[in-house]
């Protein structure tokens, strides 16, 4: 169903209906509401006689691209990140490949990979610094990166129990990297 139709027919309007409230002829409503986009003056007129705004018109669209996320995928995106427990670039590089292969360019999976790519920024930073203050072969420095490998299973872990359960992250940003 188009977006004019689920506001016509939310009014209880016949597409001859808004065609008299609106002004605008019933062949052009049924063009739009075969998938045509409405624009300028049609568009002004048809939000005027559907009493909406223009973000909440075209707010529908987006709405509906959510719907076609794959929460199989998101999950699989999720759960590859783990391969790069050894390997940091890979937390990164394996999920990034899955959502371009799975064409699945969701907040979801940019969510996912974003965190990561901050994750493997900061641990490569403190491998370095550890490295510099020659604390990588003592148990200060085997202890932070220990630290930051448990936090980063516990991150995938977590969003993967919020994901099973709600089809949502628990652990996100409030950016996108990607």
């Amino acid at each position: 169903m188009s977006k004019l139709a689920y506001y016509r027919q939310k009014l209880h309007l016949t597409q001859q209906e808004l065609a008299n409230k609106s002004g605008i002829s019933i062949r052009t409503i049924q063009r739009i509401e075969s998938g045509t986009i409405p624009k300028g003056h049609t568009l002004i007129a048809l939000l005027e006689a559907l009493d909406i705004k223009e973000e909440e018109f075209f707010e529908k669209k987006e709405a509906q691209k959510n719907q076609e996320i794959e929460y199989s995928i998101v999950k699989l995106v999720n759960t590859t990140t783990l391969l790069g427990i050894l390997f940091p670039p890979f937390n990164i590089v394996i999920p990034l490949s899955i959502m371009f292969f799975k064409k699945q360019f969701n907040p979801l999976t940019k969510q996912l990979i974003s965190i990561q790519i901050l994750w493997t920024v900061f641990f490569v930073i403190m491998f370095f610094a550890s490295m510099m203050f020659n604390t990588i072969g003592n148990e200060y420095g085997l202890q932070i990166i220990g630290t930051l490998i448990v936090f980063n299973v516990f991150m995938v872990l977590r969003n993967a129990i919020a994901l099973s359960q709600k089809n949502r992250l628990h652990i996100r940003l409030n950016f996108s990297l990607i």
